[in-house]
């Protein structure tokens, strides 16, 4: 058992996994997201200050929930996010297709490297059978 502190209201709660809020805080958290996804539906091109006064909810909040790929803004938004590698303007997410398509190939190649390589046997005369001896 893991008992810790919620780090929105400070009760004491059984931590299971994920962020250290208790049962009432996640679903309040839940709950916003819900108001701010509603509100960035219904007001195309609004910017991260406007949706967080509107919704009630800390810009870095906003962010955290585009990094997670759970929000994702139109292309004509003022709000946009950057690669974590090339510095690249992105929609949602931490990295732009590019360097997770070359993160993906790296990967791949890894892979590829640590597989075991296989052992050429010498094929077996059927014709010429001998006795061996271990």
């Amino acid at each position: 058992m893991d008992i810790r502190n919620c780090r929105g209201c400070g009760r004491i709660f059984n931590y299971v996994a994920g962020p250290v809020l208790c049962q009432a805080c996640r679903e309040s958290l839940e709950g916003k997201f819900q108001e701010v996804k509603e509100y960035i539906r219904s007001h195309p091109g609004v910017g991260i200050p406007e949706v967080s006064k509107a919704c009630d909810v800390e810009p870095s909040q906003i962010r955290q929930w585009l990094r997670e790929e759970r929000l994702e803004v139109t292309e004509d938004s003022p709000i946009f996010l950057t690669c974590e590698v090339c510095g690249a303007p992105i929609r949602c997410g931490r990295f732009c297709e590019k360097c997770k398509f070359d993160m993906t190939k790296g990967f791949k190649n890894i892979l590829e490297s640590n597989k075991p390589k296989e052992v050429k046997r010498e094929p077996v005369d059927r014709e010429n059978p001998r006795m061996r001896y271990l």
